[in-house]
């Protein structure tokens, strides 16, 4: 269970308890609960819809940069997180010394952020490719670059 579902089922779980106790009717009470669901969940899928479009945004770039600027941070992130966990305790082991960097929290937030992003923007890829024949990233590809 991911951690917006967690935050869903913990404002949910309370807010449906308080619909029962008001709510005499049983049907008119699961009606309700049934709506908040669909309002949740439509608006979580538009927040997706609206990360994906910006990732695809990226994506159809004119600017290097801004069409690689996630992947080089994620591979910044993978060798930080490669140092510390493989390279560094082997170091360490051997000689006595091992160099490990400081990954703070908000880089793996950043890192399961980008890792989503892909997802996303792989999504938008096979919709893409359903719905024209061809891919979002193949016209990218088709692109002169920079």
């Amino acid at each position: 269970m991911g951690l917006i579902e967690k935050a869903l089922g913990a404002l949910t779980g309370p807010l449906f308890d308080v619909i029962d106790e008001a709510v005499t009717d049983k049907d008119e009470a699961n009606r309700l609960k049934s709506q908040i669901k669909t309002r949740l969940i439509e608006s979580r899928d538009s927040a997706m819809k609206a990360r994906m479009e910006i990732i695809l945004a990226e994506a159809q770039g004119e600017s290097w940069i801004q069409r690689s600027w996630r992947p080089l941070l994620m591979m910044v992130i993978v060798a930080i997180i490669a140092n510390n966990y493989l390279l560094a305790p082997y170091l360490g082991a051997m000689f006595g010394t091992g160099l490990q960097l400081e990954l703070p929290e908000r880089m793996w937030d950043l890192m399961t952020l980008g890792v989503g992003g892909y997802i996303a923007g792989r999504s938008g890829e096979k919709i893409a490719q359903g719905a024209t024949g061809r891919g979002v990233m193949s016209m990218v590809r088709a692109k002169p670059r920079d």
